[in-house]
């Protein structure tokens, strides 16, 4: 029997709260050529991770029936781009496939490249907004990790081998209390067991706290409706703004997209579908439709209601995997033979969890806040009003890395932590 691999993938995601950093934002150097930035290894991966994103939506949607969903593309897909370094023959093949990675596109090298840039990128201390990402193996003692696997994790994902011994309890509680340390206590006694034959737990996690450009003043929240569908509803606490916001409406889909920067060249999509469409705009959700809606953003004046939420999420990554057709590397048949010396192993556990947290607050009152203030302009049509008030997706995209931090679908902002 093959010894059990526990990858076990953590986030914690978008909160946005009142903390304003000191730090300034992290520009690229001017002089780089925009052919320069085109060969960069991690905007290389951006396509890639894109498609493989949107992909794992679909298959969760499938699956989700009416239930909220979120989580962070860019931390599965980094654990398992990791566990690469130590998969063979088709077990790697069926990974780089499952991950959408084209290796007629991309090399190898050029994959772990991007992301090495991608985790120096996200970790910059001297971004303005707060975000972290990093990876971490839990080695059980008997084992011995192979030197070359050892290095290239370290190298390429800067993630330490910490041993352990993974028959005393005291294994588990080292494990949660990093998971607690690092998603600075939003996940808490995450492990609530370790299997018999687990040798390995692989962690990915990733916490970001924004502050929006421009917070909603909480003077204007008021008590609202959210409508589930056309006969039932909830009641929630609906923020608002009268402001210019980048917007674009969608007609061939039938939505509006609204872009809600954050302070730290972080931005969010919130996208609404007209009532009935969400399929037909989920269905579409490609990374040729975010690009175009993306290029099309047009700022003007708009009323905007959108409203507080909490919600969390988890997920069985195994399954999901499989149905996207990776296999074997869960199966007795896995070749993992780059990760360990003489010693068989499979992934027996793969989980993912996110949670994300959206309120009025981002900073104190500052001079990005004086953006409001514009040139006059001919006369305009009413300025729309686009009222978040039934379900919507919404995604988090690092301008930095072009990466799709965060996706999900808001179908209750009132429904109880999963």
């Amino acid at each position: 029997m093959k010894s059990a691999l526990y990858l076990c993938l953590l986030l914690l995601g978008l909160q946005v709260q009142g903390q304003q950093q000191e730090q300034q934002i992290h520009h690229p150097p001017e002089d780089q050529s925009q052919a320069d930035g085109e060969n960069l290894p991690h905007v290389k991966l951006a396509p890639s991770n894109a498609a493989f994103a949107f992909k794992l939506y679909k298959q969760i949607r499938d699956e989700s029936g009416n239930k909220n969903i979120f989580f962070s593309p860019l931390s599965i897909s980094t654990a398992f781009t990791m566990l690469t370094l130590g998969a063979r023959s088709n077990t790697l093949r069926e990974l780089y496939k499952g991950l959408a990675f084209n290796l007629t596109q991309v090399g190898e090298q050029e994959i772990h490249e991007g992301f090495q840039h991608i985790l120096q990128l996200l970790n910059d201390p001297q971004r303005e907004v707060q975000l972290n990402m990093g990876n971490t193996l839990f080695v059980d003692n008997k084992v011995e990790l192979l030197q070359t696997f050892v290095d290239h994790v370290k190298n390429f994902y800067y993630a330490e081998a910490v041993s352990s011994n993974f028959q005393n309890p005291e294994a588990k509680r080292q494990i949660n209390k990093y998971v607690e340390t690092k998603t600075q206590g939003k996940f808490v006694d995450l492990v609530k067991s370790l299997d018999p034959e687990s040798v390995m737990v692989l962690i990915n996690y990733i916490f970001f706290k924004g502050s929006w450009e421009r917070p909603f003043n909480s003077f204007n929240t008021r008590d609202d409706d959210f409508f589930l569908d056309a006969k039932n509803s909830v009641k929630v606490q609906m923020m608002h703004q009268n402001k210019d916001f980048n917007v674009h409406r969608d007609e061939n889909l039938s939505c509006w997209v609204v872009e809600i920067p954050y302070k730290g060249n972080v931005t969010s999509l919130f996208i609404l579908p007209d009532e009935g469409t969400m399929k037909q705009v989920e269905d579409a959700l490609l990374k040729e439709t975010v690009s175009s809606w993306l290029k099309s953003l047009e700022e003007r004046e708009i009323y905007l209601d959108l409203p507080k939420f909490s919600v969390s999420s988890s997920y069985d990554l195994k399954s999901l995997f499989k149905k996207m057709g990776v296999t074997e590397v869960f199966s007795d048949q896995a070749d993992l033979s780059g990760l360990a010396k003489n010693l068989p192993v499979k992934v027996s556990k793969a989980i993912h969890k996110a949670t994300v947290d959206v309120r009025e607050n981002g900073t104190e009152a500052s001079a990005m806040t004086m953006i409001e203030i514009s040139v006059m302009s001919m006369p305009f049509p009413a300025p729309p009003h686009i009222t978040f008030h039934r379900p919507f997706l919404m995604m988090i995209i690092d301008k930095n890395t072009d990466g799709v931090l965060f996706l999900g679908k808001i179908v209750n902002p009132a429904a109880k932590e999963e």
